[in-house]
């Protein structure tokens, strides 16, 4: 069963356009209210949509412009209240949610979050098994995954079976149909039986993606550097230990220091921006979808380092923007709101 049976989104066109899908968890961030206290101490919880594809495909679809952008999400949630909180926003966001199949079976997976004193998060999640890991192959839609321009994923979906296989037979179509394909992994250590297999398993597919995205902990832990990261030759080094034939654009994530970019004929650095941070839930899933709504609009952006630049700004401008405020989806700027931040930086 489908939590929607009609386009939202009326900027595909027919053709491949730049439409941008997005595949994986949508589950709902329960937000401890009170700043600073652990997940023991919190006393009161906000309910916010969320999941990181999910806030991948709301960002992509906020921010292209004022009619908005081509953007879907592909992904399970529970036949409950929560699955209906999450498709609803990701309708108003103007995400096409045809690819949000409901299970009455299981419920609508759970995060509770709580905001550390030393602006980290702490995570415990209720998933066991949550709807989203129990999406099929043979509940995809695959015509719509087929009319990907970028199809964008993470890792959370490759922990069990059978959302493992579903996700690897969408990247296939995707890739047949001529898609670039986005990697996030959003490592979440404590989902996997092991740091081993979590390892083993991101990588497994890393060589398929063409866009990907990682946060200087998620360099350090796929590359092993266990000292950590501090100088420019570190994270290059690091950088190019996981750059692989297929990559084009390999983007580190520095949280409040901004972001370095590798391509193959160019790499720097883009500085962010100080804001008063509230929460930074969603943050980087807000980058993402900023920068791939501008490649999926203008694909010579990955071959122009003057244009690549201009986009990191704009996409460190919407993950700022997004600590801002609380929760996932709900905290995600459009363009103007964008633009306006950006003219007021200058």
């Amino acid at each position: 069963m489908s939590m929607d049976n009609t386009p939202t989104n009326n900027n595909n066109g027919g053709g491949r356009g730049s439409v941008v899908v997005s595949m994986g968890e949508a589950i709902v961030d329960m937000v401890a209210t009170e700043a600073g206290a652990t997940l023991a101490e919190a006393e009161v919880f906000a309910a916010r949509p969320g999941g990181a594809p999910a806030n991948v495909a709301a960002a992509a679809a906020r921010l292209g412009g004022a009619g908005g952008g081509a953007a879907a999400f592909v992904g399970k949630v529970g036949d409950d209240a929560f699955g209906r909180m999450v498709a609803g926003a990701l309708r108003r966001c103007g995400v096409d949610a045809r690819g949000v199949a409901a299970d009455s079976a299981a419920r609508t997976g759970l995060a509770f979050v709580s905001r550390l004193p030393d602006g980290e998060r702490d995570f415990l999640f209720y998933r066991h098994p949550s709807a989203d890991m129990l999406l099929t192959p043979a509940e995809l839609p695959l015509p719509l995954i087929s009319t990907a321009a970028i199809f964008h994923f993470g890792s959370i979906s490759l922990i069990a079976e059978p959302c493992r296989s579903a996700q690897l037979r969408a990247m296939a179509v995707a890739a047949e149909g001529g898609a670039l394909l986005s990697y996030d992994p959003n490592l979440r250590l404590q989902l996997w039986a092991s740091p081993e297999e979590a390892r083993r398993t991101i990588m497994s597919v890393w060589g398929l993606a063409h866009i990907a995205k990682v946060s200087k902990s998620e360099l350090e832990f796929l590359t092993e550097r266990r000292d950590g990261l501090s100088a420019d030759g570190d994270f290059d080094a690091a950088a190019m230990e996981l750059w692989s034939s297929n990559l084009k654009f390999l983007i580190v994530t520095l949280g409040l220091k901004g972001c370095r970019y590798y391509a193959k004929d160019f790499r720097g650095k883009v500085e962010s921006f100080k804001v008063k941070q509230v929460d930074s839930t969603g943050a980087g899933d807000a980058f993402v979808g900023a920068v791939l709504r501008k490649i999926a609009d203008d694909p010579s952006i990955l071959h122009d380092e003057k244009k690549l630049r201009e986009v990191l700004r704009f996409a460190n401008a919407c993950g700022a923007i997004t600590t801002t405020k609380e929760g996932g989806i709900l905290s995600i700027p459009d363009e103007e709101e964008v633009m306006l931040f950006l003219e007021n930086a200058k």
